[in-house]
């Protein structure tokens, strides 16, 4: 991932946006660029292409990359709630940058939110131990084919076509 070539497809607006959130915590881009860089790996290894679509796969990937990102800024924020809201403005801002159907985007931004609380309970543990619990939570994910109640932190998905999860 480039983020030079990501960050060319946007406008003017959205260009301005990403630079005023990065702006405000400058020591917090790098890890979150490792963070972004690390689960694409992760998630080619395991799912190949699978994980950009709608599927488990994608669920999982969203998860981790909000995992990803908090613990990768923790020791610099000192703070995981710090963390934590960076992660959100990042991954949310992601979603109204890069615009889906309403279903899928309300799905990637609650796969987030449960990654970001899944978080929680992982801050500590090794990569190994962090992508074998969302693995678990993958086998469980639920699909769903409107907007579901956010209070949950099952993770969700839209299409069934990869049942090898």
């Amino acid at each position: 991932m480039n983020l030079w070539n990501a960050m060319k497809r946007f406008d003017f607006w959205q260009l301005i946006k990403v630079l005023r959130l990065l702006f405000q915590k400058p020591l917090l881009i790098i890890p979150t660029v490792s963070a972004t860089k690390r689960t694409l790996i992760i998630c080619d290894n395991l799912y190949r292409g699978t994980h950009h679509k709608d599927g488990k796969e994608n669920a999982f990937r969203h998860a981790l990359w909000n995992i990803l990102i908090c613990q990768q800024t923790v020791s610099i924020t000192k703070n995981t709630e710090q963390s934590i809201l960076w992660a959100e403005k990042i991954t949310s801002l992601h979603e109204k940058l890069a615009p889906n159907e309403p279903l899928a985007t309300a799905m990637d931004l609650h796969n987030n939110s449960a990654g970001r609380e899944y978080f929680r309970i992982l801050k500590d543990s090794s990569e190994t131990a962090v992508i074998n619990f969302l693995q678990e939570k993958t086998q469980n994910a639920k699909r769903i084919v409107e907007v579901i109640d956010t209070d949950t932190t099952d993770l969700i998905y839209l299409l069934d076509e990869n049942k090898s999860c």
